[in-house]
């Protein structure tokens, strides 16, 4: 029996195809004006004999495409105690949104937070942050490790802080530092939402933020201990549909 599972993001969508214990496809494509097409697009060519979804987009698929339901907050967390068990705290940090997730030794949902409706913290504030650097986001993360000191990005509204990244840059300051300040107030932030769900057992990071190398590095650090990321930390999501009730 092939289970499908689709995360259907503000700025990505996210398929897997399971069978058995075999992950037969995975893949992640940009979303666009047309969620719709997008997902079609995705499935075309694939057989399932069941689809779960999830994410922002998830009651509008269903409508379409006879699928479930499940929410964010369960789809990471029975995805991620597939692929790590002794994971008992997540951070998903997306392209709109951060969440902090407490689950037990089942992959039980325990607790959560999330952050307000502000993109502030989010993968779309460091998208923002990089081209006002003029930084390629895929070198933004190691261009803020290249320098062992930061610059104080105070604001953490997306328009403030990308007025004030502008200043700091008119008045000669390094852009490296500046990308390391911003990046260490986005672990402030989601640091913050952590602590609201306590800390326990193993701590795994996951969503499209968790390429970001810097990202990684500096929440160890803030954290003093090591962190899980899957290979492929955008897709949990859409893993976890698949193991879900429903399929």
């Amino acid at each position: 029996m092939v289970k499908a599972g689709i995360d259907i993001g503000s700025r990505t969508i996210k398929l897997v195809l399971r069978k058995g214990d075999e992950t037969l496809h995975a893949a992640v494509r940009e979303n666009t004006f047309n969620t719709l097409e997008v997902c079609r697009e995705m499935l075309n060519g694939y057989d399932y004999d069941s689809i779960t979804a999830t994410g922002y987009g998830r009651h509008l698929f269903a409508e379409k495409f006879s699928a479930k339901v499940i929410s964010e907050i369960s789809a990471f967390a029975m995805g991620i105690h597939q692929v790590y068990p002794e994971v008992r705290t997540i951070l998903d940090i997306g392209g709109q949104d951060t969440k902090a997730i407490s689950i037990d030794d089942a992959g039980n949902l325990l607790k959560f937070e999330m952050n307000d409706k502000c993109a502030a913290g989010t993968g779309r504030f460091l998208e923002i942050m990089a081209m006002a650097l003029r930084f390629d986001l895929n070198e933004f993360g190691e261009n803020a490790l290249a320098v062992p000191e930061s610059e104080n990005v105070n604001s953490m509204c997306t328009v403030f802080a990308e007025s004030e990244v502008i200043s700091l840059l008119a008045t000669g300051a390094d852009r490296q530092k500046v990308a390391r300040g911003i990046h260490q107030s986005v672990i402030k932030r989601a640091i913050s939402l952590i602590k609201r769900v306590g800390i326990k057992g193993e701590v795994a990071f996951v969503g499209g933020v968790a390429h970001n190398i810097a990202m990684k590095r500096l929440l160890e650090y803030a954290l003093g201990r090591k962190v899980l990321v899957p290979s492929n930390p955008q897709i949990i999501g859409a893993l976890g549909c698949t193991f879900s009730g429903f399929n």
